[in-house]
């Protein structure tokens, strides 16, 4: 059983005035120095976040909240675990910080090199390492276009990608991103991006009556014909679409991709920062579909987000030809940090020692059964699952599977005032993603307040009181 220390928090012993007071100062400090992402300048409520054990959270009020976002999917062991706080303490009395430039390295970078590589797909025996996932894909995307400059065909700069992906904010990664938000008014993009059909088996209606496979591939199939396969470098997607609200392709889908790109020598790209570290309920999504790419981009659960850390991981092939006589020309000042190795070690521990992708197979399937019957409610078109990865459709139609017109963002924030439950939310979804600790307790307590929420929301978005 998944160690989840969560029932209760203990909180300082300040009195209740003092808490006002201190959350007030946060609060006006926050809005005058603090900017935060997706939040309008017009919105001036905060919420402070203070601790956390196990699933759940507390704020400065001391209200706790179960964290059914696994703050941004990166949890996988649960908030406060002594353990990695003594690896980092550990690790930090011995050798804080070095990097592996040239011909230096140190110790833990090279203990987790051997140990991802190992938990990796066959074929993937290299690591290069990074800060996080937007990081990570913008290595990917250099190695990919510098893979075939290498190989004397500098034509090859083209990236395929798919509408609604989301791969980061950097500029290759925010380009190679689906989402118009991250493209307008930001100048121009990354040239040589194209964007295709996601296979989405809910949304069946866009396909005109194809079979989304076949759709998908035969766009794939006439894209390369287009461009020109021998301008191609590479195709980037997500196993499993995260922030598309766990949209899961047809089981056909990687396994045809992969094929149809290894025959005109176009690099596969799978970003797993998501879906890595046994999200899925495997230590990495491929393997449900049975497909190992050429390159692999993770993050996120790979240190449960105690410290940021990432790693690409490559193929035999792709890392000698991008290493070359010359050596790969790009490297960043935190690439291989001995403190966030050592954190990523200890987080893998815990995962391994307590079983956290067999407990994502079962209690994620468990709260998959609880979930269910929310498909009777008006505005609820979808319940998705795998492993502990979840998405619930909202929609205004059941028939057409037209979105909310207010998408989520109502939702998301009745679900955090009314049920102290947090969850991410897009245009069309709910997206869930706890931590990998969560027992069946934890489970009810989230799918007690999805329905409480949810069976009052009406096909206008709005949520009744």
């Amino acid at each position: 059983m998944p160690n989840s220390p969560a029932a209760s928090i203990p909180g300082p012993e300040i009195s209740a005035s003092e808490k006002s007071e201190k959350t007030a100062q946060w609060v006006r400090a926050d809005r005058d120095r603090l900017m935060h992402p997706n939040l309008p300048d017009s919105r001036t409520e905060r919420t402070v976040m203070v601790e956390g054990r196990g699933c759940h959270v507390r704020d400065s009020s001391g209200r706790k909240y179960l964290d059914a976002a696994a703050v941004l999917g990166v949890m996988q062991v649960g908030h406060g675990r002594s353990e990695i706080v003594e690896a980092a303490t550990a690790q930090m009395s011995s050798l804080e910080c070095f990097h592996i430039w040239e011909t230096m390295s140190n110790d833990k970078a090279i203990e987790l090199a051997v140990r991802v590589t190992g938990l990796a797909p066959p074929g993937l025996e290299r690591a290069y390492f990074t800060s996080g996932g937007a990081e990570g894909n913008e290595i990917a995307l250099r190695m990919a276009r510098y893979f075939h400059y290498r190989r004397e065909q500098p034509e090859r700069t083209w990236i395929l990608s798919r509408k609604t992906a989301y791969h980061g904010i950097g500029y290759g990664s925010g380009s190679v991103s689906g989402l118009p938000v991250y493209h307008q008014g930001f100048g121009p993009v990354m040239p040589d991006v194209h964007h295709l059909t996601a296979p989405d088996p809910y949304h069946a209606e866009a396909y005109g009556g194809e079979d989304v496979t076949e759709f998908c591939l035969r766009e794939l199939r006439e894209t390369i014909e287009r461009i020109g396969p021998e301008r191609i470098a590479a195709m980037i997607g997500e196993p499993v679409m995260s922030v598309g609200g766990a949209v899961i392709p047809p089981p056909d889908y990687w396994p045809r991709v992969a094929e149809l790109l290894r025959s005109h020598g176009i690099l596969l790209i799978f970003d797993e920062v998501v879906t890595g570290y046994g999200r899925t309920g495997r230590w990495f999504a491929a393997e449900h579909f049975g497909v190992t790419p050429d390159i692999m981009v993770t993050a996120k659960g790979i240190t449960s987000g105690y410290v940021p850390h990432g790693a690409v991981l490559v193929s035999d092939e792709v890392a000698a030809t991008v290493t070359g006589s010359t050596g790969f020309p790009i490297g960043f000042t935190y690439t291989g940090h001995p403190t966030a190795c050592a954190v990523a070690l200890a987080n893998l521990d815990i995962i391994e020692g307590e079983n956290l992708l067999e407990n994502a197979v079962k209690t994620g399937g468990y709260l998959a059964d609880r979930l269910a019957p929310l498909r009777d409610l008006p505005a609820v078109g979808d319940v998705r699952q795998i492993g502990l990865m979840l998405g619930v459709e909202l929609v205004a139609d059941k028939t057409a599977r037209t979105q909310l017109p207010t998408g989520a963002a109502p939702v998301v924030q009745a679900l955090r005032e009314d049920e102290g439950i947090i969850v991410r939310g897009n245009p069309r979804s709910l997206l869930i993603n706890p931590p990998l600790v969560l027992d069946r307790g934890a489970a009810d307590e989230l799918a007690d307040g999805l329905f409480s929420v949810l069976e009052r929301v009406g096909t206008d978005g709005r949520v009744r009181p």
